[in-house]
């Protein structure tokens, strides 16, 4: 399977909507350079599909861009939620690996109090980076 990066997106603090840039540098074993979710856990990254962002924006929420839901990397075209733990991504330079698919929405959420509705705990997937490199929109993300 192949797709394309749609967005790449950081923050400074955890809980909040990401700001799409220009490029990323993936770090091994630590996650986005300049992401508060980087760190030596299995966390390191978070993806959404822009697919899954769409299904939201069919239910009438308005003003959804990439980053809404505090995803690092916006992918288009694989269907990221039915990959399994361990599942291996080349995407731009860098190879991620699948940790966990969703997540419980902690109460608080900045994402929940704006959207009204997360999407992450169900096709929001999570991974480590396994070889670190450059990645930025219209890169190739692909299942190894």
């Amino acid at each position: 399977m192949t797709g394309r990066v749609a967005a790449v997106n950081i923050s400074e603090k955890k809980g909040q909507v990401k700001k799409p840039v220009d490029r990323g540098v993936l770090v091994k074993d630590f996650g986005l350079e300049g992401d508060a979710h980087g760190g030596s856990w299995h966390r390191q990254v978070s993806l959404l599909a822009q697919e899954s962002i769409d299904k939201m924006k069919a239910l009438g929420i308005v003003g959804l861009c990439t980053g809404k839901f505090a995803e690092n990397i916006t992918t288009e075209g694989i269907a990221l939620h039915t990959l399994g733990v361990g599942t291996r991504l080349k995407a731009g330079e860098a190879v991620l690996e699948i940790s966990q698919i969703g997540k419980e929405c902690h109460r608080g959420c900045e994402i929940l109090k704006q959207v009204g509705k997360c999407i992450m705990p169900t096709e929001g997937i999570f991974a480590r980076v396994i070889e670190g490199g450059e990645i930025k929109p219209g890169d190739k993300i692909e299942v190894l």
